[in-house]
């Protein structure tokens, strides 16, 4: 059984980034190429580089969307969750002699998330002093339009008549499409390959960076021995995440975001193989009934 499909309908959802961060200075390219767990050399043929910030021990501490602003050379950096307090203090933590400068400017930034091809269309090239990008609100071809909070209008009058959807829309959306959440689903306890983020959040060419040795040995060893998992609920909803949960008598795993869908609920779940094992169903306390059913491979 597999999740529901995420449709290619047009719609708009109106955030606001959890960190906004201008990072500037002489040394600021160097200096997050040396941090950030992605190649940022993709500038400027990427709008922006999505990645993460680890520890030494590989832990992911934050993620971020890294945009280059072409006026000024700075480096923009947006996260949906991440707080901007967490993201400063992992970067100033490692700025000793560099020429780098981080500012918190998370309250004078906007976004909106849009959705459908014909909106998409709609931004046009003028972004109002702000950055377009690939979002990962789901797998379809999604946009994130981040700019300052005095652009909001214009911006407003641009995308009329799009149909907005609600927070509960874009969690279900992201829970059915497998991305996790950072830091609700990834965080300063798991690595980057347990929720599947060694594809398009990790750089194994780029050279070294905080973490970097970590995920080489990762990558050679192939295999982790937990994983983000896909589930729906057996019943008619979810309870509220987090929440333990248990193959038989063992403690397997962890309920980490939970949205409800179409008959049910579905969420996303740190799960440890060994403990799961060829179990497709989980309860949420040991020995009980069943409460949530793995859909696809763990």
């Amino acid at each position: 059984m597999d999740l529901i499909n995420i449709s290619t309908s047009p719609g708009i959802f109106w955030w606001r980034p959890a960190a906004a961060l201008r990072v500037g200075g002489a040394d600021a390219a160097q200096f997050l190429q040396g941090q950030h767990s992605n190649d940022l050399r993709a500038f400027p043929q990427q709008p922006a580089v999505y990645g993460l910030w680890l520890t030494l021990k590989g832990k992911v501490e934050a993620d971020s969307f890294v945009v280059r602003e072409s006026a000024t050379g700075d480096f923009l950096l947006f996260s949906y969750e991440s707080p901007a307090a967490t993201v400063r203090e992992r970067l100033e933590r490692f700025v000793i002699a560099d020429d780098v400068t981080v500012t918190d400017e998370t309250a004078s930034w906007r976004a909106v998330s849009v959705f459908g091809a014909e909106l998409r269309a709609a931004i046009g090239t003028d972004w109002a002093g702000g950055a377009v990008f690939p979002g990962r609100r789901d797998r379809t071809e999604q946009a994130e339009w981040l700019y300052p909070e005095s652009a909001h209008t214009a911006v407003a009058a641009r995308l009329a008549g799009g149909p907005e959807w609600a927070a509960a829309e874009i969690e279900r959306r992201r829970i059915a499409a497998g991305i996790p959440a950072v830091p609700r689903d990834l965080g300063p306890a798991d690595l980057p390959n347990e929720g599947g983020l060694e594809a398009e959040a990790v750089s194994y060419t780029k050279g070294c960076y905080l973490g970097q040795e970590v995920m080489a040995r990762l990558k050679a060893m192939g295999q982790v021995r937990r994983r983000l998992v896909r589930v729906r609920s057996v019943g008619p909803e979810l309870p509220a995440a987090p929440v333990p949960l248990y193959a038989g008598e063992k403690a397997a795993g962890e309920l980490r975001s939970a949205a409800a869908d179409a008959g049910g609920a579905i969420g996303l779940a740190m799960v440890s193989l060994i403990a799961v094992g060829a179990a497709r169903t989980l309860a949420l306390q040991p020995g009980g009934t069943a409460a949530v059913e793995i859909v696809g491979s763990p």
